[in-house]
């Protein structure tokens, strides 16, 4: 069995752009001294540094503005380097740049000016308000004040969504060339709320600590989701598979297993480590952590061969 690596980790940062009043940096990198497992995971909703000139277009404050963020989950997977595996965390907050959407998934109303054609102003994303930029947090609240400029949007889109995918795409094509393919864990989180977690199981629902998505199998083998399902499983957890959550930007686009790369997307229940209204981390965090660890421990002992491109 695979043993926790507590040596040194290396924190690897991007400087950003002198002009942007946003982050220091568009991301961070958590990875171990020498990678030993063919595993990347990634955080691209836990960011939570509010640019200045994005609080003051918004009508909500800042803890509004966070009931977007998939809270702490760089901290729920932070052991990822003891366990041979690189962490990349966004730092910019998802109602800024969205790093789980294409680059250019934009609302047409928002915008003051006409936007290029190659934007994707048509997906369902886009529809519900939560494109690359997006128009309301996730309760459906309208962010701005007045309608953005292109320019503004595109600023945002080059600055952090491009710089993170560019670190996450060299994250899996380097994991890929060492081992001789890659599992990816796109690391999220879920609000509690009854719709949100819970599906029809007979005469009633049935509510969900975890959601794994891996687009009904077509990002990642079978055989990998299933690993994880009875990881989480023999810890206790209630497991669903891609409903409500089969996937986001990520899933789809980087998911190609007969080509040696697997992509699951994991969608925690907020309620078992955090306060959802205040936006605070509750005494459940450090036993998440703690079972995470565990996942981890059985996800980097996966057979390397399994994951080879077919």
């Amino acid at each position: 069995m695979t043993q926790p690596d507590d040596s040194a980790q290396t924190l690897l940062e991007e400087p950003g752009p002198d002009a942007s009043p946003g982050p220091l940096s568009p991301w961070r990198v958590l990875a171990p001294s020498v990678q030993t497992a063919p595993v990347v995971f990634a955080s691209p909703h836990s960011g939570r540094d509010y640019p200045p000139d994005f609080i003051a277009a918004s009508k909500l404050d800042v803890l509004r503005l966070r009931q977007s963020e998939d809270a702490f989950m760089d901290e729920v997977f932070d052991a990822a380097p003891k366990w041979g595996a690189p962490l990349l965390c966004a730092q910019f907050p998802r109602a800024y740049v969205d790093a789980n959407r294409e680059a250019f998934e934009l609302d047409p109303e928002m915008f003051s000016d006409p936007l290029p054609n190659y934007v994707n102003t048509s997906s369902p994303r886009v529809s519900a308000g939560l494109g690359t930029i997006a128009r309301v947090v996730t309760d459906s609240e309208p962010i701005y004040h007045a309608p953005l400029r292109f320019a503004d949007a595109k600023r945002r889109i080059e600055c952090y969504h491009q710089p993170y995918h560019r670190t996450l795409k060299g994250l899996v094509e380097k994991t890929k060339r060492r081992f001789g393919g890659c599992l990816l864990i796109d690391c999220h989180s879920m609000p509690s709320t009854q719709e949100a977690i819970s599906l029809k199981a007979g005469n009633g629902t049935k509510a969900f600590d975890v959601v794994l998505g891996d687009c009904f199998s077509t990002a990642c083998a079978p055989a990998v989701t299933d690993i994880a399902q009875q990881a989480f499983e023999a810890m206790g957890f209630i497991v669903a598979r891609n409903k409500p959550y089969a996937g986001g930007f990520t899933t789809r686009h980087y998911g190609r297993p007969g080509n040696g790369v697997h992509v699951l997307q994991i969608e925690i229940n907020r309620a078992l480590y955090m306060d959802e209204k205040r936006i605070t981390r509750s005494a459940g965090l450090p036993r998440l952590k703690r079972r995470i660890g565990r996942l981890m421990r059985v996800l980097v002992s996966i057979d390397a061969a399994i994951l080879k491109a077919a």
